[in-house]
């Protein structure tokens, strides 16, 4: 059913091993392209749960929610970036 929608997707699910079936090369060569896109993306997120609290969303209205989340998105941008917006005010 999501082949006959979306044709083009792809599988982003990690091959996994076990104890007593490793991974082969090939399987590793699949993996790396995925951990790398994945370890691109998730810091945003460890910085949005951890720092900001984003865990769970209490019921607010999807209003208060989505503008919390908003907020919080761009507190995370700021802070990811704050190392070099503290040096370019230095120069």
């Amino acid at each position: 059913m999501i082949r006959a929608q979306a044709p083009q997707a792809q599988d982003w699910t990690h091959e996994k091993a076990t104890r007593n079936h490793p991974l082969t090369a090939e399987q590793k060569a699949k993996n790396t392209p995925k951990s790398r896109v994945r370890a691109t993306g998730e810091p945003p997120f460890l910085v949005i749960q951890r720092l900001f609290g984003f865990m769970k969303t209490r019921y607010r209205g999807l209003r208060k929610n989505a503008h919390r989340l908003f907020v919080t998105c761009a507190l995370a941008n700021l802070f990811m970036v704050r190392r070099r917006l503290l040096r370019l005010q230095g120069a």
